[in-house]
């Protein structure tokens, strides 16, 4: 099979061009074969991966999804591309449709995403991640229990979507917020929301969610990868936490030359630099800031790396 050369990303004929320009994202169609994908690895306890988008307009420093990027040319743009799946609505219901053929009332566990944000700023005029989730909702129709759905994002966007997550009975909603300090957050992933816009999000979810009209999500705030928080920021931080159910920390992916494999970004390394009194002792830190959380929410689920990363 003939790889897809993408415009701008190839020295030949591209096979496939830019629709529009988004800001400064280059947007390309793809008809999907396929969207669920089956789980494994760290998210072993789903059945489905669900990825709407391919790329991620957030372009993290960090982000180990690079890896899985058409070609090296777009792995080192990571950030300024982002490829939608045109045909995703009729896939999915074709998929989910085959699934309760064979379970008619057990629900399959879908993670969305592993490796794009459903949430990404091009989401906002496009509204696939929305149009999916109508997909999953409609299953009702048919007699069958909504999926079980974690959501990853680290974007406000997703508040846009209440009246339809207040229908899924068995929903986690897992906001990443990798640093309690804004000024790490502008080195480390500078297109990224705010910390103040993601809790602010979280609340906004919590305080319009009405439990006797809807289903309230479960909430977990993933600080994966654990990045430093200035001391002067950790009390408040973490004390903003208490809104979640479940926070998960998590330390880099190791880093990896090849792609097709969940790595660190090489581009990661010189910010770490800056923050030499953090990684200098990257052990130790990691180990004071977890004790920091369980102090202070002795309430909150503390977990670590893929043991945080199941619904339940």
């Amino acid at each position: 099979m003939i790889k897809p050369r993408y415009e701008g990303y190839c020295d030949s004929e591209p096979t496939k061009l830019v629709r529009e320009k988004f800001g400064n994202t280059n947007v390309y169609g793809q008809i999907a074969k396929s969207l669920l994908t089956k789980a494994t690895g760290f998210i072993a306890a789903y059945d489905f991966t669900l990825n709407p988008y391919r790329g991620c307009q957030y372009g993290c420093s960090y982000c180990y999804a690079a890896a899985f990027s058409p070609n090296n040319k777009m792995r080192q743009d990571w950030g300024n591309w982002v490829i939608f799946k045109e045909n995703s609505e009729e896939i999915l219901a074709k998929e989910l449709h085959k699934w309760y053929k064979h379970n008619p009332q057990i629900p399959p566990r879908i993670y969305m995403s592993s490796v794009t944000d459903p949430y990404q700023p091009f989401e906002s005029k496009y509204q696939l991640t929305r149009r999916l989730l109508e997909v999953m909702l409609d299953v009702r129709n048919d007699g069958h229990p909504t999926p079980t759905l974690v959501i990853q994002t680290r974007s406000p966007i997703i508040t846009r979507d209440i009246d339809y997550l207040q229908r899924f009975q068995r929903l986690r909603i897992n906001m990443s917020i990798p640093t309690g300090s804004e000024s790490v957050r502008k080195d480390f992933e500078p297109r990224s929301p705010s910390i103040k816009a993601r809790l602010n999000a979280i609340y906004i979810i919590k305080k319009s969610i009405d439990s006797t009209k809807g289903f309230v999500p479960r909430i977990s705030i993933t600080i994966t990868p654990l990045l430093p928080t200035f001391i002067n920021d950790e009390a408040d931080f973490i004390d903003r936490l208490v809104i979640a159910d479940r926070v998960v920390i998590q330390d880099f992916h190791p880093s990896h030359s090849s792609s097709l494999i969940a790595s660190t970004r090489q581009e990661v390394i010189t910010i770490k630099q800056k923050y030499a009194w953090w990684y200098d002792s990257e052990k130790s830190s990691y180990i004071k800031f977890k004790e920091k959380l369980i102090s202070r929410l002795p309430h909150v689920d503390i977990k670590e790396g893929k043991d945080g990363f199941g619904y339940d």
